[in-house]
C-alpha cells in the first residue's frame, strides 16, 4: 500500500516530457533536416525568422523568393532555412534565364 503513496510524489517530481512535434509542421521539418541536433535546429530556427522578417520587411520581388525556395529546398516539403536566408539577402542574384520555347514538329 505505501508503494502506490509514494508513486504521485514520484511522478511530481519527474521531469516534464516535451510534446512530441508532429503537430508543428516547422519543428518536424526542421528536426528531419537537422537529424535532431540541437545546435543545427537552433540555426535553422535563427534563420528563419531573419528570413522571414526579412520578406515582411523588404518585400523582395515574387522572382526572387521562387527562386530561393527552388533552391532551399532540400526534399519535396523540406526546406533549408540557412539556405534560404542567404539566397533571399543576396544582391548579385539575378533572375533565371527563361527557357527556350519548344517549336511544334512540322507537318509536310
Amino acid at each position: 500500500m505505501r508503494q502506490f503513496a509514494i508513486l504521485p510524489v514520484l511522478l511530481f517530481l519527474a521531469p516534464p516530457v516535451p510534446a512530441a512535434p508532429l503537430h508543428d509542421p516547422v519543428t518536424l521539418n526542421i528536426g528531419l533536416n537537422c537529424q535532431w541536433q540541437k545546435g543545427c535546429m537552433a540555426k535553422q530556427h535563427h534563420a528563419m525568422k531573419r528570413a522571414l522578417f526579412y520578406v515582411s520587411k523588404k518585400q523582395p520581388a515574387a522572382w526572387r523568393v521562387q527562386q530561393c525556395n527552388r533552391n532551399a529546398a532540400r526534399k519535396r516539403n523540406r526546406v533549408d532555412w540557412v539556405g534560404f536566408d542567404n539566397c533571399i539577402r543576396n544582391a548579385a542574384l539575378r533572375p533565371a534565364p527563361r527557357a527556350p520555347m519548344k517549336r511544334g514538329r512540322k507537318i509536310a
